[in-house]
């Protein structure tokens, strides 16, 4: 698990779920998947998305940092596009 840089002390995992249901996780993440949606808007690099944002140093283990950053973009994308119905049913 990693610790995210976002003052809150949240634990992160490597990977972010993959259900098609709104998940603890996510609801506890909602802050970092907007920070990543801006990220990429405001084009900066994955690099730096990662080291800010996850916590990960993307030198040292560049596969890991990598594939975290990717899979939590996709579920932060997914929340933009579907997840966000779930969060308006449940209020």
């Amino acid at each position: 698990m990693l610790r995210a840089a976002l003052g809150g002390g949240m634990e992160l995992r490597d990977q972010a779920p993959t259900t098609t249901d709104l998940t603890d996780y996510d609801r506890g993440n909602l802050v970092l998947y907007l920070r990543i949606l801006d990220a990429e808007a405001e084009g900066a690099s994955w690099q730096e998305a990662v080291k800010v944002l996850l916590g990960m140093d993307p030198e040292a283990q560049p596969e890991r940092a990598w594939t975290s950053y990717q899979s939590h973009l996709q579920r932060a994308k997914w929340l933009s596009r579907e997840g966000y119905r779930q969060l308006l049913q449940q209020g």
